[in-house]
This record gives C-alpha cells, sequence and structure tokens, in this order.
C-alpha cells in the first residue's frame, strides 16, 4: 500500500440532494435495456442485491469485518462480492493518486461498479475510508437509497492507532505521511448509517454477524419479493 493510501483532503460535505449527476462526455448514446430484469437474476439467485458500503477509520476493521460477512454469505449459499480499497488501486484505479479530486474519481468508480453488479443481484460489500460524507452521498445516488447500505465501523481513533495493521500510523507520528485522515485531515462520520458496527467491543465473527442479522432482517437475503402488483 502506498504511504498516502489513507490521506484525506478537506472538503465541504454536501446533503444527498445537493449531488448533480456527471454529464458524460459521449453523445449520440442510448441506454439499452435487457430482456432479463434484475427482479429475474434476483430470484434465481434467491437474494436482493445491494451495497454494503463499509466506512471508517484506518484500522476500524473494514476489509476484516468485510472478508468475514462475504465467507458466510458464500457459505449460506449468496452470491457476494468484495471491493477492497487497497485492491481495485492495483487495477481499476490504479492510474489514481490521493488528492481530493483522486479519492472522489475513486470512489465514483466504485459506485458505478457496485450500482452494475447489484443490477446482476449481487451483494456488493465495499471496505473504504471514503472521509467525505459528499463522496459517500454521492455513491448512494449512484446505487439508488433502496440499495445501499451504509455500515459504520465504529471505532475510537486510539484503538485504531494501537491496531495500526498496515503501519501507518507510526508512519505519521514519524512525519512520514503529512496527510492521514483522522489525524492531520478530518473524517466525517456518517450522521444516519443504516448500520453501526462497534468492533473495538466486539469480535470479528460478532461483527459479521450483526451485519448478517441486518441484513436477513431488511429481506435481502430472501429474494426479491412480490412483483409489482402482485
Amino acid at each position: 500500500m502506498e504511504p498516502r493510501a489513507d490521506a484525506g483532503q478537506n472538503r465541504p460535505s454536501a446533503a444527498p440532494d445537493s449531488v448533480a449527476p456527471m454529464d458524460p462526455k459521449s453523445r449520440n448514446i442510448v441506454f439499452h435495456p435487457g430482456e432479463v430484469t434484475q427482479r429475474d437474476r434476483e430470484s434465481l439467485l434467491g437474494q436482493r442485491g445491494c451495497v454494503l458500503w463499509f466506512t471508517g477509520l484506518s484500522g476500524s476493521g473494514k476489509s476484516t469485518v468485510s472478508r468475514a460477512v462475504e465467507k458466510r454469505l458464500y457459505e449460506r449459499g449468496h452470491l457476494v462480492q468484495v471491493l477492497d480499497g487497497d485492491n481495485v488501486r492495483h487495477g481499476l484505479c490504479r492510474d489514481l493518486g490521493f488528492s481530493a479530486d483522486d479519492r472522489t474519481e475513486n470512489i465514483r468508480r466504485i459506485a458505478e461498479v457496485a450500482k452494475l453488479s447489484v443490477d446482476a443481484g449481487l451483494i456488493v460489500l465495499t471496505a473504504f475510508i471514503s472521509p467525505f460524507r459528499a463522496d459517500r452521498d454521492a455513491a448512494r445516488a449512484v446505487v439508488g437509497t433502496e440499495r445501499f447500505v451504509e455500515v459504520f465501523l465504529d471505532v475510537p481513533l486510539d484503538v485504531c492507532e494501537e491496531r495500526d495493521p498496515k503501519g501507518l500510523y507510526a508512519k505519521v507520528r514519524r512525519g512520514e505521511i503529512a496527510e492521514f485522515t483522522g489525524i492531520s485531515s478530518p473524517y466525517e462520520p456518517p450522521l444516519r448509517p443504516e448500520l453501526s458496527v462497534p468492533t473495538a467491543g466486539q469480535t470479528v465473527e460478532a461483527s459479521a454477524a450483526q451485519v448478517l442479522d441486518w441484513l436477513q432482517a431488511n429481506g435481502f437475503l430472501s429474494g426479491p419479493g412480490p412483483a409489482p402488483g402482485g
């Protein structure tokens, strides 16, 4: 991981209704719908597609918990995909740095990929710090609020720094990283997340179970439900 992977830039937040769609450069294009619908694919899979957007400070457990949830969903016969912050920068987002604009573009790309996967009926788990509410609101707008589940890994900074799984906090304290989310650059916690997971006070297994229980209770693990008007 590059030293600035958790860097953040100051930026004002934006409310969900202030997120404007990007004007495409391509012209003379027409969206072509398929004959197999999202509902058809969900019926085949026995689940409802959605995005669980894990957000939190570095060291809060986003990757660890999302992988634990992935394994448990797979064991229960569900089709699930994980988009991890480091991993996507090896391919899809390898041309992006960690400036404010690049971080926004990184989240935009991930949101668009997640949207396509949700349309295919998948349960998508994303693990990104995504420190700014405006970026997370933009991702919600892309995916659609009914399919977007904001999962806040609610962990105090001192606990994250004590864990320091990637050694990044140590580099910050040594002055090797100038801008770092939670220390020299802000993290804007979700105001109304669908789910808050306190990983500092419970095991990985308990955190994963909390997420699965929420999915089950909200009907994402039992197919698409009745068709409109049915």
